[in-house]
């Protein structure tokens, strides 16, 4: 692994214009004066020696069907023994061409017809709707937000385990867990993460834990802990009632190359999530194989530099939000601020839309199953996010002063 330091600070700082591209982040408010900060996608450039694999597949010039290149998946196994101690084997890696499929393809697995899945809320919004997607049910177990952190500005959440026991049903059979959490940008402590061992031990359940985001923890020395490992060091049994689903495409910036992967380590279990695929699921893009090989090899300083900037854009939003006194959270892992904008709300209704017409473009917290919440993306240029906390101060302010906030 290239152990240099170039420096990326001028590619983080003044990304290239994406519209040109069609970029769905950019698209969607196309002709109109709005900064989108809402789908989770960087505006920065991917990492050079990603883009130079890449440059010499377009140079061969053979865009046809590619398998996962022989050595792809040893390199993931070294990656997942150094990076978090975890020691998969290559025969439990299925490639997907994305995670929302990996969702929807454990919940037909793991649950009958009519049967229920766990999700804890407010969570990306696949984890709430792949279920009735599939024909099964989820219930949705609220996190616990501390009001009086909130109260001080702060969002924290936890798990409400006295909830979560009221909630799961006799035909509950899966857990699905988003660790490390989106939208709240939380890390699940070791206590809790036990403890949801613990559950699904009690109640015999499977669980498919999304980590995608587990490569952007902004501190840049805390240690994901897969839930998988942690089951498997309790019991090979419980490792078998486990699904793990990682990619690149948050931390490497790959979402439009597709390419995903299940950990899978029970042979019976992967056996069922193969065939729940019924020849509908196309393997992952070619190029995305090409960029993640680049990645494993070529990727970590690009990586260590992206966290450093992460982290610089995350201070610069809380600073912002607390002066506005809109409560939010102070991410430990991910790109994204979750915002209450409840207060607000209560005056002028949806709060997305609010912030819409004053210039800045922000996920709805109602999709995530939280109304009056909002989501922002902070993983863009310094002149654009200077300028939509320009814009979201100046609507917030004239707000606190009397005024519904015409458009700015």
């Amino acid at each position: 692994m290239n152990t240099g330091k170039p420096d990326f600070s001028a590619a983080f700082a003044c990304p290239d214009d994406r519209l040109a591209w069609s970029a769905t982040k950019w698209e969607r408010y196309r002709g109109r004066d709005v900064i989108p900060l809402w789908i989770a996608d960087m505006d920065y450039p991917v990492a050079p020696p990603i883009q130079r694999a890449l440059a010499a597949q377009v140079e061969h010039g053979n865009f046809g069907y590619m398998s996962a290149p022989r050595e792809l998946a040893g390199e993931l196994v070294a990656y997942h023994a150094q990076r978090y101690g975890w020691p998969i084997e290559a025969e439990w890696i299925v490639w997907l061409p994305g995670l929302v499929l990996g969702i929807n393809l454990a919940v037909r697995t793991c649950c009958g017809e009519g049967e229920s899945a766990l999700s804890f809320s407010p969570v990306y919004p696949p984890f709430l709707s792949a279920a009735p997607t599939q024909g099964r049910r989820t219930l949705a177990v609220p996190l616990a937000l501390d009001e009086s952190a909130a109260l001080r500005g702060e969002l924290r959440y936890s798990v409400d385990f006295a909830r979560l026991e009221a909630t799961r049903q006799p035909d509950t059979r899966l857990l699905l867990l988003c660790h490390p959490h989106n939208p709240v940008g939380s890390l699940f402590s070791r206590d809790e993460l036990d403890a949801l061992a613990d559950f699904c031990v009690r109640h015999d359940l499977y669980v498919c834990s999304d980590e995608v985001h587990c490569d952007l923890i902004l501190d840049g020395t805390t240690p994901h802990l897969p839930f998988a490992r942690l089951l498997g060091e309790r019991s090979p049994a419980l490792l078998a009632r486990s699904i793990t689903l990682h990619g690149p495409g948050k931390v490497f910036n790959l979402a439009g190359l597709g390419i995903a992967w299940a950990i899978i380590p029970d042979a019976g279990l992967r056996k069922r999530f193969r065939a729940a695929r019924q020849r509908l699921v196309p393997d992952p893009c070619c190029f995305g194989y090409t960029a993640l090989r680049a990645a494993l090899r070529d990727g970590e300083p690009w990586r260590q530099a992206l966290l450093v900037r992460l982290r610089r854009n995350r201070d610069l939003v809380s600073a912002a939000l607390e002066a506005m006194r809109l409560p939010h959270t102070h991410p430990q892992a991910t790109y994204l601020t979750w915002i209450d904008a409840r207060r607000l709300a209560a005056v002028v209704g949806d709060p997305a839309r609010w912030f819409e017409q004053q210039g800045v473009g922000l996920s709805d917290g109602a999709d995530f199953g939280a109304p009056g919440f909002v989501r922002l993306n902070f993983a863009t240029g310094d002149a654009v996010l200077d300028e939509a906390l320009r814009r979201l101060r100046q609507a917030v302010f004239r707000f606190a002063a009397g005024g519904r906030g015409e458009p700015a």
